[in-house]
C-alpha cells in the first residue's frame, strides 16, 4: 500500500499543488498525495500547471481545496510549505511526520508572463530536488 502525504500552503494554488503532483510522479506509485490551502484559491494558478505540463505532468484535473476537506484522513506526512500554513496548521492527529519546507510564493513574482514562469519553474526545482532528497532518505 502506498504511503500517503499531504501538502499545505495558504492558497493551494501553486506550491501545494506542485508537490502533490512531484511526489506522486517521482515516487513511481511508493506514494499517494493530496494538496489543500487554510485559504484556497479556488483555483490553481495557470503558470503552476504550465511549470508542471513541462516535466510532463498533467495536472489538469487539479483542483484549489481547503484543508477542512482532510482533517479526518490519516497521513504518512504533512508537510507546510509555506510560513503562513505553518502558523495555521491544525493538528493531525494520525500523521506520522509534520515538516515544514518553506518556499517562495511563485504567485506573487513580478513582471510579464515570461519572467513570472522562470520563478515558477525555479520554486518547482527547488519543490522536485526537496522531495527527490526526501525519497533518498525514506
Amino acid at each position: 500500500m502506498a504511503a500517503r502525504a499531504l501538502f499545505l500552503c495558504t492558497g493551494n494554488s501553486c506550491r501545494s499543488l506542485m508537490a502533490e503532483y512531484l511526489l506522486e510522479e517521482l515516487s513511481g506509485g511508493a506514494w499517494t498525495a493530496d494538496s489543500a490551502g487554510s485559504h484556497p484559491s479556488g483555483q490553481p494558478h495557470p503558470l503552476a500547471l504550465r511549470a508542471l505540463s513541462e516535466l510532463g505532468i498533467d495536472a489538469s484535473n487539479a483542483k484549489s481545496e481547503s484543508l477542512e476537506l482532510y482533517l479526518s484522513t490519516d497521513y504518512d506526512l504533512v508537510v507546510t510549505v509555506c510560513d503562513k500554513a505553518k502558523e495555521s496548521c491544525p493538528v493531525f492527529p494520525g500523521a506520522q511526520g509534520l515538516e515544514h519546507w518553506p518556499f517562495f510564493d511563485p504567485a506573487d513574482a513580478e513582471g510579464n508572463e515570461e519572467e513570472q514562469l522562470v520563478v515558477f519553474r525555479t520554486v518547482r526545482d527547488e519543490i522536485r530536488d526537496r522531495l527527490l532528497e526526501f525519497l533518498k532518505s525514506s
